[in-house]
């Protein structure tokens, strides 16, 4: 059965792949490899004409949002697609998605929508509040996911080859983008609806490891607008696994090309 909510923490890690190895071999003690198997989770963010909610997110408030579009790998054209809106609130990540075809989808993310669902209102009211939304950046990564042996809630992601693209917004084209992150790193995330387990925790003490605030979409922007010129200094990753990842942000106009 598909999960359409989620409530948890969810905490980054940057690791080495040699780290990764080591940790894969203590998983097994613990987690379970998630039944889907590794998969390609391709993603549309949508925003308004100046980017408005990837900027408030950089900012780090209290409450943030954001808005996607999503498919398992390089979707067909009559695949339905998920919509979800993420919302982040005092370090507690909420999660609100629902299934639709492709022009459902579309008219939802633009505030011209007819939401028959709980989920699908929310989505609307998001949506119409910012005067609709529209395709902003592609986003994917090759994902590895686990769940814990004896709570199916407690989740671990390895995360590579995240890339983004700014053209063919759209999840029906490929999953090809300017790759990011770097061969030799995977993005761990955990989460959680509770407290880490003792295992892991030792095991980043002991790798000396630290959480980063790495936002997939930020960090994408943040290249953007440094192709564009109008930002310097794309953080280079391998430098930065104990420090804040996000930058601040200019505003830019958004792509209005669909996402299907």
């Amino acid at each position: 059965m598909v999960q359409l909510t989620f409530k948890r923490y969810e905490i980054k890690y940057l690791l080495t792949h040699e780290q990764q190895d080591r940790l894969r071999i203590l998983m097994d003690l613990y987690m379970t490899p998630d039944e889907w198997g590794p998969s390609t989770v391709c993603n549309v963010y949508c925003d308004t004409s100046t980017n408005l909610l990837v900027r408030r997110s950089a900012e780090h408030p209290m409450y943030k949002e954001k808005v996607r579009v999503r498919s398992y790998g390089v979707r067909a054209a009559t695949d339905p697609v998920f919509v979800e809106l993420k919302k982040k609130y005092d370090g507690v990540v909420y999660k609100r998605r629902c299934t639709l075809d492709a022009a459902s989808a579309r008219d939802l993310i633009a505030g011209r929508g007819t939401p028959s669902t709980q989920i699908e209102r929310e989505l609307d009211y998001t949506c119409r509040r910012y005067g609709g939304l529209e395709p902003s950046l592609f986003v994917a990564y090759d994902r590895e996911a686990f769940y814990a042996k004896d709570d199916h809630e407690f989740r671990m992601t390895f995360d590579r080859r995240v890339r983004y693209r700014t053209h063919d917004l759209r999840l029906d084209v490929s999953d090809e983008g300017e790759q990011y992150l770097e061969d030799g790193l995977s993005l761990l995330e955990v989460k959680a609806g509770g407290a880490m387990p003792l295992w892991l925790s030792e095991f980043l003490s002991g790798e000396g490891l630290f959480k980063v605030h790495f936002s997939k979409v930020g960090v994408a922007y943040k290249r953007m607008l440094e192709r564009q010129g109008l930002l310097r200094g794309v953080p280079d990753l391998r430098k930065a696994r104990s420090r804040d990842l996000a930058p601040a942000y200019l505003p830019v106009p958004s792509s209005s090309i669909a996402f299907a």
